[in-house]
């Protein structure tokens, strides 16, 4: 069944067939990721992904820290690692490495790494670790320029659109979960993909 049938029919029809949406889900996106997504500790849930014997690398290992130091993406290494909170961090050196040790709430993610603009509608989902914004002294990741440019149309209205969401229902809950139900039951404030560009390209179309 495609997204469009499935959006398509009768809100009862949709709640009966909501349980087998999720386990369609966690078979197309395998058990490894809802895995590595959801620990146990504080961080829960969180952009991360397993790799070789690391159970869950946040943001394929990217280097938090560098985002501060350096003003861009740089990726650590598996010689630098850091277990925080059941999440695997790598860095590019010993000295990003202590940085982290000394002040871990300063260099991670905000939204356990998933698309900042994502969250702004309650989805964990997405998020790339060349995709970014350090504003305020927090880091902010994004599933893409798009997503970004569209966070970026109201920067300080989807910051606290989506600490409010992060707050009160994704923190905490399983990535899976909260991804479908909020796929299927939107908020009120949802805008498509298709939708969202239509605005970026408009704003960009206003600049000198």
């Amino acid at each position: 069944m495609t997204f469009k049938a499935f959006f398509d029919r009768p809100l009862q029809a949709v709640l009966r067939l909501l349980p087998l949406a999720v386990l369609g889900a966690a078979l197309l996106g395998g058990c490894s990721a809802m895995v590595a997504q959801n620990p146990g500790g504080a961080l829960k849930p969180v952009n991360a992904v397993a790799e070789g014997s690391d159970g869950r690398v946040l943001l394929k290992g990217a280097d938090v820290v560098a985002y501060f130091t350096q003003g861009r993406y740089v990726q650590g290494s598996p010689q630098f690692s850091r277990v925080y909170e059941g999440v695997t961090l790598r860095f590019a050196s010993a000295e990003h490495r202590a940085l982290f040790d000394a002040a871990p709430a300063r260099y991670l993610p905000q939204y356990g790494g998933y698309c900042a603009n994502g969250i702004v509608y309650a989805i964990p989902w997405g998020g790339d670790a060349d995709s970014f914004i350090v504003a305020d002294g927090k880091l902010y990741i994004f599933g893409g320029q798009g997503s970004r440019l569209a966070f970026e149309l109201d920067r300080p209205g989807n910051i606290k659109l989506a600490d409010g969401y992060w707050a009160g229902e994704v923190k905490g809950s399983n990535s899976l979960w909260q991804r479908s139900k909020r796929l299927v039951f939107r908020v009120p404030h949802y805008k498509s993909g298709e939708e969202l560009a239509r605005l970026v390209a408009a704003s960009q179309s206003q600049k000198p």
